[in-house]
């Protein structure tokens, strides 16, 4: 790695407890079509974790597909339901505990026919768990809750526990894709897998983090971010061993 990473100097702090979950359940009371969508369409596309997984992990989906892909966090499931519709054949699994934006993206799989999605509407380190060896292609960490006060950083989901789980449950050759706007977050999570060392971050120069993926959409939060002049960072760390 020769490009110059942002300062990763991080006090130490306990890391977040496994299966603990931090942050809001709902907000706003649902549309009447996202209410129904919740009702009607997740306990089909929810992933019961009372059941072992499949193996192979394809067997979620109806057309078994060779990648299949994590998405923690979603939000409103803007970025999940735009890359699903652009690769039918790569299977999505969309992590999200927040009620609205799991009712926002039920409703749109449910509208677009999306037969190549699969839900989890509680803490995606229950899900990990759960989760075979070697069953995905790529890991996608975008915006969380960066916990920007030092006293909350425990509570980052980007920690040395859960780097240790995306190791497990990716391929070899398979991404981890982190964006944040926060500096303190990147650091840290730089800090994270680079003491890891199961990981090559693919950078070689600057932009290679400051500008954003292929197939990539630009959501209500990062649009905000860069107004109010925060710099996102899109960071891919590739499993090696």
């Amino acid at each position: 790695m020769t490009a110059d990473a942002p300062d990763q100097e991080i006090a130490s702090h306990p890391e977040r407890a496994a299966g603990n979950f931090y942050g809001r359940r709902k907000a706003k009371t649902l549309k009447n079509e996202q209410a129904e969508a919740l009702v009607t369409l997740l306990p089909e596309l929810k992933i019961d974790l009372g059941v072992p997984a499949p193996s192979p992990l394809n067997g979620l989906f109806p057309d078994s597909p060779d990648n299949i892909v994590l998405e923690i966090g979603f939000g409103g499931g803007e970025h999940l339901i735009h890359r699903a519709k652009l690769h039918p054949e790569i299977g999505f699994i969309g992590c999200e505990p927040f009620i609205n934006g799991m009712a926002k993206a039920s409703q749109s799989i449910g509208v677009n026919k999306l037969t190549n999605i699969r839900l989890y509407d509680e803490d995606a380190t229950q899900l990990l768990e759960w989760l075979p060896d070697a069953c995905l292609s790529r890991i996608d960490l975008l915006y969380p809750d960066p916990w920007p006060k030092k006293r909350h950083w425990k509570r980052r989901f980007l920690n040395e526990d859960n780097v240790k789980r995306f190791h497990r449950v990716l391929k070899a050759g398979g991404e981890f894709r982190f964006a944040s706007d926060i500096e303190s977050y990147v650091n840290w999570g730089l800090r994270h897998v680079f003491n890891h060392g199961g990981f090559d971050w693919t950078a070689n120069k600057a932009p290679d983090w400051h500008e954003a993926w292929a197939e990539w959409i630009s959501t209500r939060y990062e649009k905000k971010a860069i107004r109010e002049g925060r710099t996102p960072c899109y960071m891919i760390f590739e499993k090696h061993s």
